[in-house]
């Protein structure tokens, strides 16, 4: 099993897309997987914002979150996109936790395989 680190710092498909397959085909294999979103990347996890992209010939970006989620893949927001996006707690989608950075890097310090969009 490896563990698997992606960091996501953009809100368009090419930032998100990306992540969300590389990261459902890792929890699918078994792997262990954390996505991180920086604040660049944070508002894809608000509400209704992944229903909003979508890209042609390219699976469904809500149903690849969901598949994440239910296997057990973590999805974390940096604890500063609170203040630098206005963003609050409870406007993030279910299962998202927010977290500082320096939680993240000891969260994924012996990570064998990452990726940043």
């Amino acid at each position: 099993m490896a563990k698997v680190a992606i960091t996501v710092n953009g809100t368009e498909p090419p930032n998100i897309y990306p992540p969300m397959i590389l990261g459902s085909s890792a929890v699918g294999s078994g792997d262990d997987l954390t996505i991180f979103c920086c604040p660049g990347g944070a508002p894809t996890m608000v509400k209704g914002a992944l229903e909003k992209i979508s890209g042609k010939g390219l699976p469904d970006i809500v149903e690849l979150y969901n598949g994440i989620r239910e296997l057990g893949g973590k999805i974390l927001v940096c604890e500063l996109a609170l203040e630098n996006k206005d963003l609050k707690p409870e406007d993030f989608r279910e299962g998202v936790e927010i977290v500082g950075a320096t939680s993240f890097m000891a969260s994924i310090a012996d990570a064998n395989i990452t990726f940043s969009f």
